[in-house]
């Protein structure tokens, strides 16, 4: 076992208040790390989930410049909720669980979070905060710069009691009596005082070495640590890491090699934005692509019974879709598979910025899988003191060891599967799909914008679909006892994830590079949404920033289907 020690920088919650002119709502307990301090009175503005068509209500065209906002969590997440605040030009940020979302919380109830939207530390972006690295004053893109404050569904309630103005849209009420989008004289201050501290933490490693390629390996990982209680969270995955790791040393003591190393990581500070994880790939992001080649994630695998749900890599999807499909649950000779969806596609959700997998797959370019027994009814209960046992248990009615030992059977066997056959078990055939999806939708949208080729853009697509099945032409063509020839294969395979990452844009300045899971300019979606408000005529048609993004997009895929190819005597395209 080792540890790896990081310097963060920790919001620590002192006093917030809020007043609605001179009458003083409440001193909230929950706290969003990485908030502004100070002091800021604006005059209140309900924006609903504070979605960008929520801030940007039509109805009402109200003016957000200098207010503050209040908004109800749900939808997206906070630091979402919060930089759309500001990018509208508010002062501040309330944020409260609505009673008609958040039906079995208290009323009292405290929430907790940050306002990064991004990962890891903010004040190191791009790069590693190890206690031996030295480095200038920057800041994240990524912080929104304004005050931003949870309060409880009381305080909330308190202030629609005193608010005047127009009633608020159908779509914007919940369970309060009344709902009111705000006047001008409706002034409300925000005190918040957090304390920026910084912080030394550990991230804790076992290691299983492999016999054959020691090199590469999987890593299974869980957040040690929480906030709140963080009983589902926390606890129960880091539970399951340690058990998993037990179970992996009583393999080998009697007699498993596998081919592969398999990495158990337990993260510290996750819940300010996964800054043990991202702070350890940022440190060794030059060579993890060449070596760690999937991450599966234990955060919250238990946070109810009812919902299977699961976030993946497309390399992932098959072997995902096989071991729910062996995995049986007890009392019944019924697979997961079976009892939850017979449809694999139905189980399958996107991977969002808070997720521990996500740092993993759109910023190191390393397939990742996380995912979870769920219940809507519990999920109220994450990010706050509620997220407890007695909660949990009264949810899955007791079930909860019974349900981890299915989630670590679904963790187990895909981490036996990858370190011990010859060929990893990543299907390149499956970005095909995804690729032909996205570059259909642009060439749907360019057609009615337009007169431009997207000659080269369809080639590339087509590039890494040959290239894809080639490699499983070569895959059954090979001996399998030929381990040069295996890793050769595996080497090809390895690269297409971390291809993924636009080599065109600043790892520092956008660190989640992915052009399909990532966040920024360069990905597809945003090219798509782009072309769909040109032809909407919610903004001008720029044809030199669609030649752009056209270029770089196409050489991303075409270098992908390159390399997957092979050796450059493989390569089918023109130059």
């Amino acid at each position: 076992m080792h540890n790896t020690k990081n310097h963060s920088e920790h919001n620590k919650n002192c006093i917030a208040t809020v007043l609605f002119g001179a009458v003083e709502i409440g001193s909230p307990k929950g706290y969003l790390a990485y908030s502004e301090t100070g002091r800021r009175e604006g005059r209140v503005v309900y924006a609903n989930y504070g979605e960008l068509s929520d801030l940007q209500n039509k109805e009402y065209k109200l003016n957000l410049n200098g207010s503050v906002v209040l908004m109800r969590a749900g939808k997206i997440s906070m630091a979402q909720k919060v930089m759309n605040a500001a990018k509208m030009g508010a002062v501040a940020a309330l944020i409260y669980p609505d009673p008609a979302d958040y039906k079995t919380l208290s009323w009292d109830a405290e929430l907790y979070g940050h306002v990064h939207l991004g990962s890891g530390d903010p004040y190191t972006p791009g790069f590693p905060s190890f206690n031996h690295t030295q480095f200038p004053p920057a800041k994240s893109s990524g912080l929104p710069g304004i005050l931003a404050q949870t309060i409880t569904a009381n305080m909330a309630k308190s202030i629609f009691e005193k608010m005047g103005g127009e009633d608020a849209p159908a779509r914007f009420k919940g369970d309060f009596p009344t709902y009111k989008v705000g006047s001008e004289s409706d002034k409300v201050t925000v005190a918040v005082n957090n304390n920026l501290a910084d912080t030394k933490i550990h991230n804790v490693f076992g290691v299983i070495k492999g016999y054959v390629d020691p090199d590469r390996y999987v890593v299974i990982g869980a957040q040690r640590d929480s906030m709140t209680l963080g009983y589902a969270k926390s606890a129960v995955g880091t539970s399951l890491l340690l058990e998993l790791a037990r179970v992996f040393t009583e393999l080998k003591k009697d007699g498993f090699r596998p081919k592969r190393s398999v990495v158990f990581a337990s993260w510290t500070a996750g819940d300010f934005g996964n800054v043990g994880v991202t702070e350890w790939l940022e440190g060794y992001w030059s060579s993890l692509d060449r070596k760690a080649f999937t991450y599966i994630s234990l955060d919250g695998v238990v946070t109810g019974k009812f919902v299977f749900k699961s976030s993946a890599s497309p390399l992932l999807h098959t072997l995902l879709q096989k071991t729910l499909g062996k995995v049986k649950t007890p009392r019944s000779s019924s697979s997961l598979l079976q009892n939850y969806g017979r449809d694999f596609s139905s189980l399958l959700t996107p991977m969002q910025m808070d997720d521990g997998a996500y740092p993993f797959l759109a910023l190191s370019g390393i397939p990742s899988v996380s995912f979870s027994f769920i219940s809507p009814s519990y999920q109220q209960f994450l990010d706050t003191n509620m997220d407890e046992k007695e909660h949990l248990d009264r949810i899955t009615k007791q079930k909860v060891v019974e349900l981890s030992v299915l989630a670590a059977q679904v963790a187990g066997q895909m981490a036996l599967r990858l370190i011990h056959d010859h060929i990893l078990k990543l299907d390149v055939t499956k970005y095909s799909d995804v690729i032909d999806r996205h570059v259909s939708d642009i060439i749907k949208r360019v057609d009615k914008i337009v007169p431009l080729s997207t000659k080269w853009l369809n080639a590339a697509k087509n590039s890494y679909g040959r290239a894809a099945a080639s490699l499983n032409v070569d895959i059954s063509n090979t001996d399998l006892n030929d381990m040069e020839m295996c890793r050769i294969i595996n080497n090809r395979i390895m690269k297409v994830e971390h291809n993924f990452l636009s080599p065109y844009v600043s790892l520092r300045d956008v660190p989640f590079r992915h052009i399909f899971f990532g966040n920024g300019w360069q990905t597809s979606t945003d090219l798509e949404k782009y072309l769909g408000d040109v032809q909407e005529n919610k903004t001008s048609l720029n044809i030199d920033e669609v030649l752009n993004k056209f270029a770089l997009l196409t050489w991303t895929i075409q270098g992908c289907a390159n390399d997957l190819a092979g050796d450059i005597w493989s390569l089918d395209n023109e130059i």
